[in-house]
């Protein structure tokens, strides 16, 4: 078939007689004298031409059994212009369009160009297209479906534009979805209530949520917020946090007791912001809430219910009397332990008990008398003990005081105590029945006997405490008692009664007896009371002689005794024959004194007692007694002589002599003023011992002093300067001998005779490398002369490599010097290169000839200088088990260091947490730490997380604390890999499927995939390998009905990169027949190698679609054709009802059929929510989208409808069979019948022209209908007409014309698809062929008036194909 450009005018081929060929085989060819015009004849005559040779052709159909017609046109392409196709831009390959669109908005413009200038139409197919919507005649694409790029953010469309004359062109775009911020986060499996213990430390994590943001960027990066916190106290507000991971952290305390045992937190979850709508959006999840139950732990001790106990119990009380019942709870009030009770102490142990109900009960004696001091209270301490132990291990306890008060009975009587009050203690052992006291004879009456200290007690209280006191025994008459009566305590007074009878000299010891009564119980106490009568003063004191004659020795020394033998005479007793001694004032009374108590005279004054100034004193003694009572004696005192006088040192001694040259010679000058001749003037000469006395000697006689042996200067202690001092003693020869002591000083001076002396024989010093100016050692060299002008020392250094050394000398102290050995400030020693050196020191004094050397041996120390180095086999990697698995020790870091006094640690540097080799921040940080030592320990075990992080870097690098600060101390950094292990800690969780599965009994076989699901797991290995089973399957039918199946379905599991895919396949043939939905549960189980596996279950609804909903389309082709084509058809089927065709069976038409139709395709049309088109929504759905249905002609569509309805058709086509053999054999009914039909066409040719013309001039010429024709329908949008063959009248809707002729019925039926398209710059009608021979004018064609009549259209030229049939020619209307 060729395809023809129109340019022809009109005018030119008005006249032209084209010429009309049918062959044998029913091809029909039009030729003309002007090849031109062919498109013209085209156009106005093929028609009405056609028309009336379908007839006959249909006529001879039924002649020849309905033999197929086919009519070509055939032109040669030799006589016209081609046309160019048009091409699309170069950029229109892709388009990035955001997925906030909204339905409507222009998205982008398709534009291409066309060489020829041929208005241009456009159009989107594919599967995607119906996301768009597109102006045909300018390119504008508009949005029609909302996008989302969560769902889908690429695809591809085809888009194509035709110039309508050639084919039309396409081109496959991308279409690109671009993210935006329209989702808020969504929390995940979140659990609304956990319980946690009230002992949680702070800092824990509480719980972890999940929110997810299905966004990218930052509008997919999830922030987790706390809104509220109930109770709404103030410390509740910051009581948790949140971390970035979700994780809720504990910031404060718990207590179940005394905070709250319940809290609320209201949470939310926002994504950190996106574009939206052209405006920033930050995102938010609605709230959800998270109820934190605190779990009450035995971390308080008990509490008694009251705060004091205090009880009273009568002493006597017997044993296991109640007193006093205690009661202590636990303060945990979610755990109520039981508590036992015991006294842990008390102030009277064994007094009282408790039982286990906390009864106090009586346990001993009771005797309130006894807690007298201690306010007649017994404190008894009770401890409260929990049955079981705290969480901290530890019995949780409570003590408390309890008071418990003894009252009195009358169980004592009165007893006597010597004390004081209030001092007394009345204890049972201090009562006394024996006391003393004294008193003076003849006391007046009244007065109290002294030094009786007696106390009367009666323990008991009250009326039991009251008693009567009086006297008894054989002298009870001399005296009296006070008081007579008393209560608790008193002290007794005995007075004198009776003075007369209280004598001296009559009885020195008088006796009474006290009695003290109980008033009460008339129990009585007798004290025995001992009265000692004292005596009076009542005579003077007399001395025997009235001279004593008495001698001392001068000068003695005080206190020396002159006499002791003088006494007086004096009968009183007491205080009055108490003798008291003095001297009274006279000559020599300030040189003696005399002792008070006994007469004794003694030496006061020795120092003055002279007896060469006065030989003999006389004094007076003086005797008193207590009672100032006195008589006096006289003292003769004579002194006797004494040696006493010293020798005298005649002049001072300072003598100087060289050492080992010079002597000492000496002689000591004395005198004694002692009288001459006598042994106390005679003289004896002697050396004291001293440090160098030995050396000398001295004459005894004369005072010759002398050296034994020569000086030496160096024998002397250097601290006395050469100076030796003797001490020479002169003494007498008196008693006692008295001697003087005279310091002889001998100077010894110094002669140079001594060499310097190194303190040791050698010196082996050592120096650092690499340290100019360094101090080596220093060498100490003394010289033992004593001056410095022969003991200065001085130093030179001699040997190989002293070059590399300096010796500086210093002077310590006098003969003693310091040779300081160091480098000097530009030398530094390399212990490399340079080995020990052996070096010579001399040390010389003033004499160029007195020296002496030392060797010196320095060698060279190594520095600490060299970094350490990291132990390669010790950072090998590790493996840690994830959530708690392992604890403590996990790797030792190794360090090395060539130094010998390395002191290393091991230091982190840097943490890096990494989760499929992408890092993850800080998640990290604490789960794992490095001691100093190199040992690496886990932190926080259970915050160990391979989901979150599979790999922990840890650097780290060694350190050496005793490295010299000038070199690096650090070693380069090393890398320990912590792999973190996966355990089941997860549960497989399908991903969201947007797919609809949809199952067409009738299409799917055994074995055919139906359906698939996609699971992850995000543990791995084997804790993350699923595997997929049908739990259960049941059939949800469309009347409600639930009916279980089994076996009709399997799945398959397969996996690609961690994501496991299970594939369900059918297992037997479904019934077609059932209408409804397959239900088929799905479970994904993990298979751990250790522990129990998890699952996740999902429902997969199938949907069917039965063959009620099977439709049927006729080609114009043969199957093959159609097949060739298949992939054309339905992507312009999928463009029209945007849903997936499932072609069922493509067949063709029985030969026999009287139709244009040479094949049927069945198909069913379901849109991805598994509903299916029915043939009534299939044609309204393609005449609402033109491109597709132009596109579908195109391809040879010729009818739409169902199965059912076409094969209906055939009996029908048969009947017309039978039709026609009647008329053959009856063909002169035939010949009348026919001419009775021209006879009526021709007037219904005049309707129908007259109709048609009215319809044209409704009509701008050249304008086409805005859809073509419907396949299977008469009807254009605007009710022109296009009858179909092979449909009943009632289908064409032409009731109204229509008569119940069956040649109606015929004529209308014999009518073919017909296309009539005018050239929209036709400006004439379709002139008759040439002129007639008969005079008159010929009459014009009427529908060639009628569209000549037209208005001019207005569209671009376009490319069609006609037919004109200059015998269906209207001019006889």
């Amino acid at each position: 078939m060729g395809k023809y450009k129109l340019g022809s005018d009109w005018t030119q081929c008005r006249h032209q007689q084209p010429t009309i060929i049918i062959h044998a085989s029913f091809t029909l060819i039009i030729t003309t004298s002007n090849p031109t015009c062919i498109s013209t004849f085209i156009i106005t005559s093929v028609v009405i031409d056609f028309i009336l040779m379908a007839i006959l052709a249909l006529t001879l159909t039924f002649i020849t059994s309905l033999t197929p017609i086919s009519i070509s046109i055939t032109t040669s392409d030799a006589i016209l212009a081609a046309n160019m196709a048009p091409s699309f831009l170069p950029n229109m390959t892709a388009v990035n369009l955001p997925e906030d669109l909204p339905v409507g908005a222009e998205v982008f413009w398709l534009v291409a160009q066309d060489r020829d200038g041929d208005p241009l139409t456009y159009g989107i197919s594919g599967s995607e297209a119906y996301y768009f919507n597109v102006t045909v005649d300018t390119g504008q694409v508009r949005l029609a479906s909302p996008l989302d790029y969560e769902t889908r953010f690429h695809f591809v469309i085809t888009i194509f534009v035709s110039d309508n004359h050639n084919n039309r062109v396409q081109k496959n775009m991308q279409v690109i979805v671009e993210d935006r911020n329209d989702n808020a986060p969504v929390f995940q499996n979140i659990i609304f209530s956990i319980s946690i213990s009230e002992t949680l430390p702070v800092g824990s994590v509480v719980t972890t949520v999940l929110a997810e943001d299905k966004d990218i960027g930052s509008g997919g990066l999830v922030v987790y917020f706390i809104e509220k916190v109930i109770p709404d106290t103030p410390d509740n507000q910051d009581l948790f946090s949140m971390l970035v991971n979700g994780s809720i952290v504990l910031n404060g305390s718990l207590s179940y007791n005394n905070k709250s045992a319940f809290y609320q937190l209201e949470l939310k979850a926002c994504d950190s912001g996106g574009i939206y709508k052209d405006n920033f959006t930050i995102q938010c999840s609605p709230s959800v809430f998270l109820s934190i139950s605190v779990i009450d732990q035995p971390d308080l001790d008990p509490q008694f219910v009251r705060e004091f106990y205090l009880v009273s119990v009568s002493e006597n009380e017997p044993k296991g009397t109640s007193v006093l019942k205690v009661e202590a709870v636990d303060r945990d009030k979610g755990v109520s332990d039981a508590v036992t009770y015991s006294i842990s102490n008390s102030t009277r142990p064994g007094w009282f008990d408790i039982e286990a109900d906390g009864v106090i009960i009586v346990n001993g004696f009771l005797d309130r008398e006894q807690l007298l001091e201690e306010d007649e209270e017994v404190q008894v301490q009770v401890t409260a003990t929990e049955k079981n132990l705290n969480i901290y291990g530890q019995e949780a306890k409570v003590n408390i005081w309890v008071t418990l008060r003894v009252t009195d009975v009358n169980d004592h009587k009165p007893e006597f105590y010597n004390c004081t009050l209030p001092d007394c203690t009345f204890t049972p052992q201090e009562a006394q029945i024996n006391f003393t006291g004294s008193v003076y004879e003849h006391a007046s009456a009244r007065i109290p006997i002294d030094n009786l200290t007696l106390v009367a007690y009666d323990p008991d209280k009250g009326s039991n405490g009251t008693f009567l006191l009086s006297l008894s025994g054989p002298d009870a008459e001399a005296f009296s008692i006070s008081p007579e009566r008393a209560a608790g305590s008193a002290e007794v007074q005995v007075l004198v009664k009776m003075s007369a009878l209280v004598d001296y000299e009559r009885q020195t010891v008088m006796l009474v007896q006290v009695v003290a009564t109980d008033s009460v119980s008339q129990n009585f106490s007798i004290a025995m009371v001992t009265i000692h009568v004292r005596d009076i003063n009542d005579h003077r004191p007399t001395f025997s002689q009235s001279l004593y004659v008495l001698t001392v020795p001068e000068h003695s020394a005080n206190g020396s005794v002159v006499t002791n033998s003088i006494h007086v005479i004096d009968p009183d007793t007491g205080e009055g024959g108490h003798i008291t001694y003095s001297l009274l004032p006279g000559n020599g009374a300030d040189l003696f004194e005399v002792n008070p108590n006994n007469g004794t005279v003694t030496v006061r004054n020795g120092y003055l007692l002279d007896r060469e100034k006065q030989a003999v004193y006389y004094l007076t003694l003086q005797a008193t007694d207590g009672g100032n009572l006195s008589d006096s004696t006289t003292l003769q005192i004579t002194l006797l002589d004494i040696n006493d006088k010293m020798p005298v040192i005649n002049g001072f001694y300072n003598i100087f002599v060289q050492e080992e040259r010079e002597n000492v010679s000496v002689t000591i000058q004395a005198h004694d003023e002692d009288e001459p001749g006598t042994d106390n003037s005679r003289l004896y000469f002697s050396l004291l011992p001293s440090s160098y006395s030995h050396n000398f000697s001295v004459d005894p006689d004369t005072g010759l002093l002398r050296n034994l042996e020569p000086l030496d200067r160096e024998a002397i202690d250097p601290k006395l300067g050469g100076r030796i001092v003797l001490t020479v003693r002169v003494a007498d020869s008196g008693v006692p001998v008295l001697s003087t002591e005279v310091n002889v000083t001998i100077n010894v001076e110094d002669i140079n005779d001594n060499l310097p002396v190194f303190n040791q024989s050698s010196y082996s010093f050592s120096v650092k490398e690499k340290d100019p100016g360094a101090v080596v050692g220093v060498v100490v060299a003394w010289d033992a002369d004593q001056t410095e002008a022969n003991n200065r020392i001085s130093f030179s250094l001699l040997g190989s490599g002293s070059n590399n050394f300096m010796l500086r000398g210093s002077l310590l102290s006098s003969g003693l010097a310091m040779g300081h050995l160091q480098l000097p400030r530009d030398v530094s020693l390399d212990k490399e290169t340079q080995g020990p050196f052996n070096l010579i020191v001399t040390a010389m004094d003033p004499d160029p000839q007195a020296e002496t050397t030392t060797t010196v041996l320095v060698t060279v120390k190594d520095v600490n200088d060299e970094p350490p180095t990291l132990d390669l086999a010790s950072l090998q990697g590790i493996r840690v088990a994830e959530n708690g698995s392992q604890y403590g020790l996990v790797a030792q870091v190794i360090a090395e260091d060539v130094d010998t006094d390395a002191q290393l640690e091991i230091q982190l540097m840097n943490v890096i947490c990494t989760k499929a080799g992408v890092d993850v921040g800080s998640l990290c940080h604490g789960w794992f730490s490095v001691v100093a030592n190199g040992s690496v320990f886990i932190n926080q075990s259970k915050a160990i997380d391979y989901e979150a992080c599979d790999l922990v870097t840890l650097i780290v690098r060694a350190y050496d604390l005793m490295t010299d600060f000038r070199f690096q101390a650090y070693s380069d950094n090393g890398t320990l890999l912590i792999t973190i292990e996966d355990v089941n800690d997860n549960a497989p969780y399908f991903l969201p499927e947007n797919k609809t599965f949809v199952i067409i009994p009738e299409l799917v076989m055994p074995n055919q995939q139906v359906a698939s699901v996609q699971a992850r797991d995000d543990d791995s290995g084997d804790n993350g390998a699923i595997l997929f089973s049908i739990l259960q399957t049941h059939f949800l039918s469309k009347d409600g009905a639930n009916t279980s199946f089994q076996g009709f379905f399997r799945i398959s599991t397969s996996s690609e990169a961690n994501m496991f895919t299970g594939n369900i396949e059918l297992v037997t043939n479904l019934d077609p027949t059932l209408q409804g939905t397959y239900q088929v549960t799905v479970q994904a189980q993990d298979r751990p190698s250790v522990g129990a596996a998890q699952e996740a279950r999902i429902t997969l609804n199938l949907f069917t679609v039965d063959q009620s909903y099977r439709v049927r389309l006729q080609f114009s082709m043969h199957k093959e054709e159609v097949g060739a084509k298949l992939d054309e058809i339905k992507e312009a089927l999928a463009q029209a009802t945007r849903t997936t065709v499932y072609i069922v069976s493509i067949q063709n038409i029985d030969t026999t059929t009287r139709a244009r139709s040479r094949s049927y395709l069945d198909a069913y049309f379901v849109f991805p929510n598994g509903s299916a088109l029915t043939v009534n929504e299939l044609i309204v759905m393609i005449r609402k989208d033109q491109d597709s249905l132009t596109q579908l002609l195109q391809l040879g569509l010729v009818v739409v409808g169902s199965q059912e309805s076409q094969e209906s058709d055939q009996p029908k086509v048969l009947v017309s069979v039978i039709v026609g053999l009647g008329l053959a054999l009856l063909l002169v009914l035939v010949i009348m019948t026919m001419a009775l039909v021209c006879i009526r066409k021709s007037y219904r040719r005049k309707l129908w022209a007259m109709k048609a013309a009215k319809e044209a001039r409704r009509t701008a010429a050249g304008v086409m209908p805005s859809a073509p024709a419907i396949p299977g329908t008469n009807v254009y949008n605007a009710e022109r007409a296009n009858p179909m063959l092979n449909l009943p009248t009632k289908d064409l809707g032409f009731e109204s014309l229509s008569s119940s002729s069956d040649l109606d019925h015929v004529s209308l039926n014999s009518l073919d698809d017909n296309t009539v398209d005018l050239d929209q710059n036709r400006q004439e009608i379709k002139a008759r062929q040439g002129p007639l021979s008969s005079p008159m004018e010929p009459d014009a064609e009427p529908l060639s008036l009628v569209l000549s009549g037209r208005q001019a259209g207005t569209s671009s030229q376009q490319e069609a194909l006609s037919f004109t049939n200059a015998g269906l020619d209207t001019t006889d209307l």
